[in-house]
């Protein structure tokens, strides 16, 4: 079985911390609607870091980096580039991974087509073993 790229999702945290979280939610279903696998580094280390504490918000960016490396592409999702994402953007750039940029107006609120919804949980269907 093949298997699919794995993309870095990459778009605002901090603001609305709500509404970009629901947005960064919604990239990743676009991301799998498309049959990748998204990784979005910034919904997971605010649940385990202050993203306020400068040690710890820098502890999340370097292991964001550490992810990114193991990638296939960044995805450089809405319209606004926060500095955590320059930063990942930039090193993208230095490791050679493609950068593409989604339009917001592209990631829409979308159901999984019904045959993803039922083998996601098991890991099948989207390339993995």
């Amino acid at each position: 079985m093949k298997e699919s790229k794995l993309i870095y999702i990459a778009s605002p945290y901090a603001g609305d911390i709500e509404k970009n979280v629901a947005f960064a939610r919604r990239a990743c279903r676009y991301a799998i609607h498309q049959r990748y696998v998204p990784i979005a580094v910034h919904l997971l280390y605010p649940q385990m870091l202050d993203d306020g504490d400068p040690a710890e918000r820098e502890l999340g960016l370097r292991l964001g980096q550490q992810l990114l490396r193991r990638c296939d592409e960044l995805w450089v999702c809405g319209d606004r580039i926060s500095s955590g994402m320059a930063r990942e953007i930039s090193e993208a750039n230095q490791l050679s991974i493609p950068v593409k940029n989604i339009d917001a107006h592209d990631i829409q609120k979308k159901q999984l087509p019904a045959e993803m919804e039922q083998v996601t949980a098991s890991g099948q269907g989207l390339g993995m073993t």
